[in-house]
């Protein structure tokens, strides 16, 4: 480990019923992983899994501009933002689930809690569009790809931007 857990953010938010079952999901505020989240919420209810919610802090988190002056307030709102996301997408979630969120590769953390948990699945939302994802893209293997690698070792779902149902509205 790096030390990266000890600086990891927490919540764990009792459930209806106990589980013996994790699915991991990773989450941002993108479109893909708004339906990604309904679609893990829906898994874990169905399977009366715990979900484990998990997102990387990155830069996309912080505001374009390094030296305004309210920087560093910028990135925590934004970062309030998504776990009020996660929080008022899974009021309605009867069962238990947790919010991580701390610095590093997101395949890394995802694993990394995956293995904590022992987990059936990871969720993950199919890869962001955009300049910035392009250019991640092209830097570095996409989640999806780092997490089924010679590494990876455990099923991961990869929801597609479109895959809420008719009755649930992803994300935007």
């Amino acid at each position: 480990m790096d030390g990266s857990a000890d600086r990891r953010l927490s919540l764990s938010v009792g459930g209806d019923h106990p589980a013996d079952t994790n699915l991991v999901m990773g989450f941002d505020l993108s479109p893909s992983s708004g339906s990604a989240l309904l679609v893990a919420a829906d898994l874990a209810r169905r399977l009366q899994a715990r979900l484990h919610v998990v997102h990387a802090i990155d830069l996309s988190d912080y505001p374009i501009d390094p030296d305004a002056s309210d920087w560093e307030e910028q990135a925590q709102t934004t970062l309030a933002l998504e776990k009020e996301t996660v929080g008022a997408v899974l009021k309605t979630f009867n069962g238990q689930w947790t919010y991580h969120a701390w610095h590093g590769e997101p395949a890394v953390l995802l694993a990394r809690v995956a293995d904590e948990y022992d987990a059936l699945m990871v969720v993950i939302g199919a890869r962001r569009d955009g300049f910035g994802a392009a250019i991640n893209h092209l830097l570095s293997r996409s989640v999806s790809g780092n997490l089924t690698g010679r590494r990876g070792h455990r099923p991961v779902l990869v929801v597609p931007r479109n895959a809420a149902g008719p009755d649930q509205v992803p994300l935007t």
